[in-house]
């Protein structure tokens, strides 16, 4: 990659971001905590919705990220791997006990989040 087409590519993504905050949200750690956060909650507060909300509102936010950089079908997709996560960590669990299966799922869907969505460029 030349000079000129790094300086044409930060100069682009400086104006998107400059557009639309949304596109500035590194997902990764959102999605990591939104997993361990929503369990951590629930267990904490024997309130299984309200873990589910924490969940819910880490998911939306990074999914507007991830329409906004790059587009709805990846966005799309890291939505199915950050809710299969949840779902397939209740049966991780019963194999490797709760928190090692929370923990892994949240790296999964970070470690997607990170290689589909926060480590390119933003498509528009």
């Amino acid at each position: 990659m030349s000079t000129d087409d790094v300086r044409t590519r930060l100069s682009s993504d400086l104006a998107l971001l400059r557009d639309d905050p949304a596109v500035a949200l590194t997902t990764a750690p959102v999605a990591a905590l939104g997993l361990i956060g929503g369990y951590s909650v629930a267990r904490a507060t024997g309130v299984r919705p309200l873990g589910g909300a924490v969940l819910g509102a880490a998911g939306l936010l990074a999914g507007r990220t991830w329409l906004a950089r790059r587009g709805p079908a990846t966005a799309g997709a890291l939505g199915a791997i950050y809710l299969l996560g949840f779902g397939l960590s209740h049966p991780l669990a019963k194999k490797i006990g709760a928190w090692p299966s929370v923990v892994t799922v949240a790296v999964a869907s970070a470690g997607a989040a990170w290689a589909l969505s926060d480590s390119r460029p933003a498509v528009r």
